[in-house]
């Protein structure tokens, strides 16, 4: 039987999500579990009608707020469940009377937001990467954008094929939709430029439960027929999110994160780490005639890190090696096979240096 003793002092956690949290976040939510803000009752009891409850979601907003620099003509908004919600509220609000929408598919996770968008409206696949295995993303001069669609939708970074957005598509006066589930607070943005971003909070936020918004202000109102009170945003936003009992903890961990995000100096300095986190990984998977990453270097994607071994049999030896070394969950989404290291945000460089070390001795002792 194993037990603590039995593991590396350190364990690292690759996976694309539920993924790791900031160590310090961890040690403070631990610290208060039992008696959070000194009321004596832990965050999971509390009231979310009680002073010190509403007063952090407040300030969490603020902090996001503040990391963004999210203008005033927006919304933030901390809403149930995750981002296969927002497949659903996202035409239920956006809509407006219109009966098209625009998609841009590049991979996995946007063909899950067509498949639903397709219950509510018309939707026009604007661009497709499938010419490229969804390795590479075609030029903007050849997306066929209709300029009456009610919005634009497009997923930020596609965490099974490890493809992202380097820009931010220009859609006119059309509004920007974007799926930013694991790449949200990763780099600086410029919020103008959406007329609405989610994001599920377990990948580079909290824990599972939770999803942000932040949807501009007059996109907010025209819901379509019989849009369930729960899926309408006006219903947050008229609440301050907290018409109902909200994934509490979830958000209180999110406003851990946000503070722990200012601590480390804000998110140009978030995105400087996590590039050099990321372009060491690529380079030893680049100079090595072992391991192979199929992506575009231009997109490939700075959170989820994907490649394959010369052999697919050697996948489970490899995982399975991996994690006696304490790297775990770094086997690649079941749609696709191969493997996978996320590095988000709270993934330490320590971690990244560790596995490319992993990975050099793998090779070594599998090379044919």
């Amino acid at each position: 039987m194993n037990t603590r003793a039995d593991l590396p002092a350190t364990i690292y956690n690759f996976s694309a999500g539920p993924a790791m949290l900031p160590l310090e976040v961890m040690q403070q939510a631990n610290a208060e579990f039992l008696n959070w803000q000194g009321t004596g009752v832990s965050v999971l009891e509390i009231s979310h009608r009680s002073p010190q409850f509403m007063a952090m979601v407040r300030e969490a907003e603020q902090d996001l707020r503040d990391l963004y620099r999210i203008p005033d003509n927006y919304h933030v908004l901390f809403v149930h469940g995750g981002a296969r919600h927002q497949f659903s509220m996202v035409p239920m609000n956006l809509l407006r009377n219109k009966t098209t929408a625009d998609y841009l598919h590049t991979g996995y996770w946007s063909q899950q937001a067509i498949n639903e968008a397709q219950r509510y409206a018309t939707v026009n696949v604007a661009m497709s990467g499938e010419a490229s295995n969804y390795t590479s993303l075609p030029e903007p001069n050849t997306w066929q954008l209709d300029p009456s669609a009610a919005y634009v939708h497009y997923t930020a970074n596609e965490t099974v094929g490890g493809l992202e957005f380097d820009f931010i598509p220009e859609t006119g006066e059309v509004p920007l939709v974007t799926d930013m589930s694991s790449n949200i607070l990763s780099c600086p943005l410029d919020i103008s430029r959406f007329g609405l971003i989610y994001a599920c909070a377990q990948k580079n936020i909290s824990s599972s439960g939770l999803t942000i918004v932040i949807v501009r202000k007059d996109l907010v109102g025209q819901t379509v027929v019989n849009t369930p009170t729960m899926f309408d945003y006006r219903t947050y936003a008229e609440n301050g999110s907290l018409y109902n009992t909200p994934a509490n903890y979830p958000l209180y961990l999110s406003a851990l994160v946000f503070k722990w995000l200012k601590q480390q100096g804000g998110l140009e300095k978030v995105a400087a780490q996590n590039h050099e986190k990321s372009s060491l990984l690529y380079q030893a998977i680049d100079e090595s005639n072992f391991y192979h990453n199929t992506v575009e270097p231009r997109y490939r994607s700075t959170m989820n890190v994907v490649f394959r071994l010369p052999n697919d049999d050697l996948h489970p030896v490899f995982l399975e090696e991996a994690s006696k070394a304490g790297l775990r969950h770094l086997k690649g989404h079941s749609a696709v096979g191969g493997l996978r290291a996320s590095v988000y945000n709270a993934m330490p460089r320590a971690g990244v240096e560790r596995l490319i070390n992993f990975m050099q001795e793998f090779a070594h002792k599998h090379e044919q």
